[in-house]
């Protein structure tokens, strides 16, 4: 009886999609009663197709299952009905994906899940610290990567981003982001079942992995291309393919070239297809069609799949291309964040310990939105990158001037309370000079001049400067030219070391140092140390020896790990033991200090004195203010302005010691009243 209510209503649920997208009933219907549906989908109807792929769940179990249901479900539907016409059949379709992962989830992972939603503040937590490595540079292997795990917790790193190593495709693959399938490994770094243990490993020394996921493009390998390239019509689909270049004409007179140098255009003829393909990154990057539902019920299940791996955190990469509309430049589409609130309502119910972390490279007018805003507030992802932060550290330190610097942070949206930034100084791509012109303009400044300041500064070919980088992706006609290079030798350390000079290098490192105070010490969110930059690794200049690698410099600040480097870190007066016992020092800091919970905003303060930067968090426990010098020179301390916090006896968390009565070059002070 009960099978032939689910069939009937799965019927109607399909009504009117493709033939493709017609799902079977499932195999064990849910133990309620299924309600006769019109073309409409609640939450009882939702919580049996779960159910159905799930068996008899006891009282608790259910319970818990259908609170989860009614926190999320309506959030889920409102994405889905803000892109599919059928929303609710492909609702239908989602409950069971989730029921059946759900099925499948292992029992640490659903007693992790139980943990997280009673405390969904974890990754907002001071001691949330976070490492970003590639595994095959930094251990070789996934079994290399564990038995380096005392070297990251001596660190103090409670959050681990492994870069690509889902299986790309052979040969050039855009670092690993050319993904040809999703549910296999990279062969040399091992096996799904190496990743899985692994995370096992990571999760018991309270240490989450986060992992990549491509959302906007896959291999021309990918089984999915494979099979549009054999002509079927389902997978086909998936793509943006058509037979002529109308359509991409008319979209290309308003898009921007990511890559112009190598793969200039959007579009790419493929003979297989007999079509043009929309590949946004290069010709081997085919972009999926995520207004194709199919495409998002692919999706949930591979995230849900993989969560069941032991994944915590998943990074949504090219997140912000993934719609496409004629006469836009492609990019920030309101479907975007529609379909990833859908995508997080879908993973609340189903894995509520995994989070996501949108990479969205886009202006803060836009990017606020990838944390959610106005229907979508607090409702799209856990993390987004905050790269105005980082842009602003690294210009700050050219021009020894932070005005630009507080003036972008006064103007940069407030997040929602719930969410919290990724803050970082480097990573693994090259270094976007984003600095706006309205910004630039409200300090005096000619925006394009600064930029072209900034990439010919960190080029070293500006006078007196301190840093080593190469040009990335020089633009002529737009003048962009983005910056390669690693922290320490854009901070001037490996000049200082050719010089022998002890008071450069010095100098070097207090700068390494402050430029890490500032992005540990933002507040609202968790700090990701890029590997090698707590040992002051320099830049890799035989990345061209790599055929794969050549026409990429990037690859200049992804060097190999360097454990004959990392062991001098117990040698005193070393660099490495310098750079990094003074970073573990302000993660140790941060730890400690309640004002560091991401939930509390950070405000930047104006003052007089153009080398320093002061930024204030509120707190219930007392005010934090943090004073950070971009000089090279001796700065007095600034007292009045410390006065009119009311912070009248101020006492630096980082030293547990009275503040200073000047600050010297490069200093940092994370400041409080002084404790009774």
């Amino acid at each position: 009886m009960k099978a032939r209510l689910a069939q009937k209503v799965l019927t109607k649920l399909t009504h009117g999609l493709p033939r493709h997208c017609k799902i079977k009933p499932p195999t064990r219907p849910g133990s309620q009663r299924l309600r006769k549906i019109h073309g409409r989908m609640d939450e009882a109807l939702f919580f049996a197709g779960m159910a159905g792929q799930m068996g008899a769940p006891d009282a608790y179990r259910t319970a818990d299952l259908q609170a989860r249901v009614r926190r999320h479900f309506p959030d889920l539907m409102a994405g889905l009905q803000a892109v599919y016409p059928q929303a609710p059949a492909v609702a239908g379709r989602a409950a069971q994906v989730i029921g059946r992962n759900l099925a499948e989830r292992p029992a640490e992972l659903l007693a992790l899940d139980l943990e997280r939603i009673h405390t969904p503040d974890w990754f907002q937590q001071p001691h949330m610290h976070g490492y970003i490595a590639y595994a095959d540079r930094f251990a070789g292997t996934l079994k290399g990567v564990g038995q380096h795990i005392g070297y990251l917790k001596e660190l103090g790193i409670r959050y681990l981003h492994l870069m690509p190593l889902l299986l790309p495709r052979e040969g050039e693959n855009d670092g690993g982001y050319a993904v040809a399938d999703y549910r296999q490994v990279r062969p040399d770094l091992g096996s799904m079942e190496d990743l899985e243990a692994l995370c096992t490993q990571l999760r018991h020394e309270g240490i989450s992995l986060c992992l990549d996921l491509v959302l906007n493009h896959v291999a021309r390998e990918h089984p999915w291309a494979q099979a549009a390239r054999r002509g079927d019509p389902r997978y086909r689909a998936y793509f943006y393919i058509y037979p002529d270049r109308t359509l991409p004409d008319a979209f290309e007179r308003t898009l921007p070239e990511v890559f112009p140098d190598f793969a200039p255009g959007n579009f790419t003829w493929d003979e297989e297809l007999q079509g043009w393909v929309w590949t946004t990154f290069n010709r081997w990057q085919w972009d999926v069609n995520w207004s194709n539902p199919e495409v998002f019920l692919e999706y949930l299940d591979l995230i849900l799949w993989l969560a069941n791996k032991g994944v915590e955190v998943f990074r949504l990469d090219a997140i912000a291309f993934t719609w496409k509309r004629l006469g836009t430049h492609c990019q920030n589409q309101p479907e975007v964040h529609a379909l990833t609130q859908a995508l997080r309502a879908a993973v609340r119910i189903a894995a509520p310990a995994v989070a996501f972390k949108a990479e969205a490279i886009v202006a803060p007018e836009d990017l606020i939105a990838y944390l959610g805003s106005g229907k979508h507030y607090g409702k799209v992802s856990e993390l987004a990158y905050h790269n105005t932060l980082m842009v602003q550290i690294w210009s700050s330190l050219a021009s020894r001037d932070t005005r630009l610097f507080t003036q972008a942070l006064r103007r940069f949206p407030q997040k929602p309370p719930s969410t919290a930034w990724a803050t970082y100084l480097r990573c693994h791509d090259d270094i976007g000079w984003a600095i706006s012109d309205t910004d630039a303009a409200a300090v005096g400044l000619s925006g394009p001049a600064h930029r072209r300041f900034l990439s010919d500064f960190y080029r070293g070919e500006f006078p007196g400067s301190f840093a080593r980088g190469l040009h990335f992706q020089e633009n002529p006609a737009t003048g962009d030219r983005r910056t390669s290079g690693s922290a320490a030798s854009l901070a001037g350390l490996e000049a200082a070391l050719e010089s022998g000079n002890p008071r450069l290098i010095n100098l070097a490192i207090e700068r390494i140092l402050l430029a890490h105070a500032v992005f540990i010490g933002y507040g609202e969110g968790i700090p990701l140390i890029y590997m090698g930059d707590e040992l002051g690794m320099l830049n890799d200049y035989d990345y061209a020896q790599e055929p794969a690698h050549q026409d990429d410099n990037r690859w200049l600040h992804r060097p190999r790990m360097d454990w004959a480097k990392a062991q001098k870190r117990h040698q005193e007066g070393t660099v490495e033991h310098r750079i990094f016992h003074g970073i573990k020092g302000l993660l140790q800091a941060r730890a400690r200090i309640p004002q560091m919970h991401a939930a509390f905003p950070t405000q930047a303060l104006w003052q007089p004195n153009p080398h320093l930067l002061l930024l204030r968090r509120e707190h219930p426990q007392g005010r934090l203010v943090q004073v950070y010098n971009f000089s090279e020179q001796d700065q007095p301390f600034p007292f009045e302005a410390l006065q009119q916090e009311g912070i009248v006896q101020p006492f630096d968390q980082i030293t547990q010691a009275p503040a200073p009565a000047y600050l010297g070059p490069y200093a940092r002070l994370w400041l409080t009243q002084r404790p009774v």
